[in-house]
């Protein structure tokens, strides 16, 4: 078992989405999707600079599945998470957006396109350059409600590792991924626990792209970094 660690940088219930049963990381973090595996748990931290939650824990799911993009959009146990920009919040910032039409990429109206549902090109790359989402069925999403992490997983063991990752992500395999997901396990709290952070000063936007894709098109991506 790995666990995958990184900080939430923008908390919308978008990446991931922890809504209508299941916890999907299905945008962003591409290097996580491409390596996680069923069984592994990926963990999601507080941002310090968004928020002031460093520290805390915003999610941790545990794969269950991996899914192709065409394979989530098509499959009845998550049309729900396909976005709908006139429903709820829960709805509007669904992260089920990506499928293909013959060897075209169709990209939903959604957090990750530009206004009126125009293609956001950047967010298409870097969504779809890894074509692999992850499933949980287990999973706990504390969002705004997210508690702190104990001290101990901030300093762990003889190499005092820390749970909390920097920019990026990191992975353990070691003795702190066992006892992380143990305290999980006693902890019982499983499920959405709170709303996302961004609910609460709710507006329309989408996340840009990393820069250094922004740098190559033509019209910069709309939207805060992530």
């Amino acid at each position: 078992m790995k666990l995958y660690s990184h900080v939430v940088a923008r908390d919308f219930g978008f990446a991931p989405n922890p809504f209508f049963g299941f916890c999907t990381l299905a945008t962003c973090k591409p290097k996580i999707r491409k390596h996680a595996s069923v069984g592994d748990w990926v963990v999601g931290t507080g941002a310090k600079v968004a928020y002031g939650y460093s520290g805390r824990l915003i999610y941790a799911m545990q794969v269950s599945e991996v899914l192709d993009f065409d394979a989530y959009w098509n499959d009845s146990r998550f049309i729900q998470k396909r976005p709908n920009l006139t429903g709820s919040l829960q709805v509007l910032y669904g992260d089920n957006i990506y499928h293909r039409v013959g060897k075209r990429w169709v990209q939903a109206d959604s957090h990750h396109s530009k206004e009126k549902g125009r293609l956001d090109k950047d967010n298409l790359a870097w969504d779809t350059g890894v074509d692999r989402l992850l499933v949980a069925s287990k999973f706990v999403y504390w969002g705004r409600s997210a508690p702190t992490i104990p001290k101990k997983f901030r300093a762990f063991g003889k190499e005092k590792d820390d749970i909390c990752a920097g920019r990026g992500h990191r992975v353990f395999e070691n003795e702190l991924a066992a006892a992380f997901v143990a305290w999980l396990e006693e902890e019982g709290k499983w499920g959405v626990q709170g709303e996302p952070l961004e609910f609460a000063k709710h507006q329309r936007t989408s996340l840009a792209a990393p820069k250094s894709l922004q740098q190559r098109a033509k019209k910069p991506a709309r939207g805060s970094a992530r």
